[in-house]
């Protein structure tokens, strides 16, 4: 086995079968059994050739969907995520551990004076809803300061195990119970049976060249899914009521302040 080091800018964009054997300088990558070639990424955790992966014998099934203006035309912040994992097999993060702990993230910036929570909030629904555990990082564009969005990039650890649903994903939306409610609406409508999400997310995905992408468990995962996250925020008015956990972004009032 051989592996290749990818670093940024080697991945093929859409969805197609990519060559592991093109445009990187090979490393022996253990065990040096298979007959194949497999390639690392660049990045803080798990890119080594011990988290390689690998093609049959050089092709990877793959998608990339990223459209972003260049760093010197438009600079991206990194930001740290408060409900990151801690990645120690001995030692837990913060809000593992204290159920209190958005309290806390809430009082520090941007977090205490923006919409971010509230940005947070759907990125912990996307995960959870795709099985992404390792969300800990996100970016902004910095030309907009606190008044920005959240890009939702690198979500690699997405649509693993389409037979276990990872109920620490939503742990932020539990311990925060805040949703917007244009977030809200849309959930429940793609809850109904003639918007089901798995049916949206298949017509979605059909025309890809490398269709179907997700298997039919990944899709029904979906669904059942969000039945957990609805849930979620139903217990959360249960215990704070609707106007404390459902934010009004759709009246005009809050359109207005937006703006300003």
């Amino acid at each position: 086995m051989w592996c290749r080091h990818a670093g940024p800018g080697r991945v093929p964009g859409g969805g197609r079968h990519g060559d592991a054997a093109r445009g990187a300088p090979l490393t022996a990558c253990p065990p040096p059994t298979a007959n194949n070639i497999c390639f690392y990424g660049e990045c803080s955790y798990y890119c080594s050739t011990e988290h390689a992966l690998c093609g049959k014998p050089d092709q990877i099934e793959g998608s990339l969907a990223a459209f972003l203006p260049d760093l010197s035309l438009a600079k991206r912040k990194t930001w740290r995520n408060p409900w990151r994992r801690s990645y120690h097999k001995r030692k837990k993060a913060e809000w593992e551990v204290d159920p209190d702990y958005c309290e806390e993230v809430k009082q520090t910036p941007p977090y205490d004076s923006s919409h971010r929570i509230l940005d947070v909030m759907d990125m912990t629904i996307f995960d959870f809803l795709m099985g992404n555990m390792d969300r800990h990082h996100y970016e902004t564009f910095e030309k907009f300061g606190n008044k920005t969005f959240i890009i939702h990039l690198d979500n690699g650890r997405g649509f693993g195990k389409y037979s276990h649903d990872e109920l620490s994903i939503l742990v932020p939306l539990q311990q925060c119970c805040r949703i917007r409610r244009s977030t809200y609406l849309r959930l429940q409508l793609l809850a109904k049976e003639e918007h089901k999400l798995s049916l949206l997310m298949a017509e979605s995905l059909r025309g890809d060249r490398v269709a179907p992408v997700l298997y039919q468990p990944h899709l029904e995962a979906l669904d059942r899914r969000l039945r957990v996250v609805l849930q979620a925020v139903r217990d959360c008015v249960e215990k704070d009521g609707l106007h404390s956990v459902v934010e009004d972004d759709l009246s005009p009032e809050h359109r207005a302040s937006a703006r300003r």
